[in-house]
This record gives structure tokens, C-alpha cells and sequence, in this order.
């Protein structure tokens, strides 16, 4: 059974409830862990949680999450992705399937920039990249309701998550690991 590692920084829990969301939808068909950045793992501005890395060296598939700050993902997400630079010299993480979710204030906050960010990330350490396929504004369950290709994006409705992007991550985890599986 592949390993998914859902890697990802959450302020508020609204990343934290799609990640766990990512997670449910892989879980049938592979194994999960759930790699949380947190403030702890960054110390003098580096990020220093050595397990998390090894996690996804051990990993057939990663999903990125970060919240859009200021037009791209969190500084400690960031701090993650530097600290993978070890990783890809060696190309550690080398055809392993990517994918990312991020949500924004906004529906036009600038979330593309931050899948395209995780999408560059992915490229640079070899990995397969796995977009949505379900074309915006077309699936009868609402699901892609911002019509991102790259990934999921998404934004608080009336201060909460609608559960079509509930749904959408769910997708996007249960699309994850069936790929990781075929390319297992």
C-alpha cells in the first residue's frame, strides 16, 4: 500500500481541516501521514524537524497545504521547502506524485500563486505533479468550485469551509493515491 505525506502549515485550522480532508480520501487506498509544520519546527529561521523529511523520503506521494499569505505560501512553509534542499541535490524525492491545496481570504486572493509555488517546488525535486481534473463549475457536487486545475484552491464562506471544497479534498487525497499506487 503506498504512503501519502500531506506536509503543511496551518494557522487557523482552516488548512489543518483540509489536509484532514486530503487524508480521509486517501485513506482507503493507501497509507497516511499527516506532517504538520509548526512554529517549533523553525528555529533561528530555519526549519530543523529532520523526522517530517524522512517521512517523505519514505513517502510515494506528497501533498503541500499552506494558507496564501501575501501572494504565496507561509514563511514556515517556506522555511520547510528551503530547509528539502539537502533532498534535492540528491533527488530524494525524485518521481514521487505532488499535489497541492491552499485557501485564501478572498476567491481571487491569489491562491494559483501558491499551487504554482508547490507545482515549481515539486518540478525542482523531480517529482510527477496531479492536478484536479474536474473542469470548475461543472461537477454536479460543486466540487472545484474556484475552477483551479493546479490544485485545490479555496476561501472562507461566511467564516467557514464549504463543503463542496470539503468534498474537492477528498478527491484530491483519493486522486493522490491511486496515483501513487499505479506508479508504485
Amino acid at each position: 500500500m503506498p504512503l501519502l505525506a500531506i506536509v503543511y502549515f496551518s494557522i487557523t485550522g482552516t488548512t489543518e481541516k483540509l489536509a484532514h480532508a486530503v487524508a480521509r480520501g486517501a485513506d482507503d487506498p493507501a497509507d497516511v501521514a499527516l506532517c504538520r509544520i509548526t512554529g517549533d519546527d523553525i528555529v533561528s529561521g530555519r526549519f530543523q524537524n529532520e523526522r517530517l523529511l524522512e517521512t517523505i523520503d519514505r513517502a510515494d506521494a506528497v501533498a503541500f497545504g499552506s494558507p496564501t499569505y501575501m501572494g504565496g505560501p507561509a514563511a514556515q512553509f517556506k522555511a520547510f521547502a528551503d530547509a528539502s534542499s539537502d533532498r534535492w541535490t540528491q533527488q530524494r524525492w525524485a518521481n514521487k506524485i505532488a499535489a497541492g491545496f491552499t485557501t485564501g481570504a478572498c476567491a481571487g486572493g491569489d491562491q494559483l500563486h501558491t499551487l504554482t509555488y508547490f507545482s515549481i517546488l515539486a518540478a525542482q525535486h523531480g517529482m510527477l505533479w496531479c492536478g484536479l481534473d474536474i473542469p470548475g463549475g461543472e461537477d454536479p457536487g460543486g466540487r472545484n468550485r474556484l475552477g483551479s486545475q493546479l490544485g485545490l484552491a479555496t476561501h472562507l464562506v461566511d467564516g467557514a469551509l464549504p463543503q463542496s471544497d470539503l468534498n474537492t479534498a477528498e478527491y484530491l487525497g483519493q486522486r493522490l493515491a491511486k496515483l501513487a499506487k499505479r506508479n508504485g
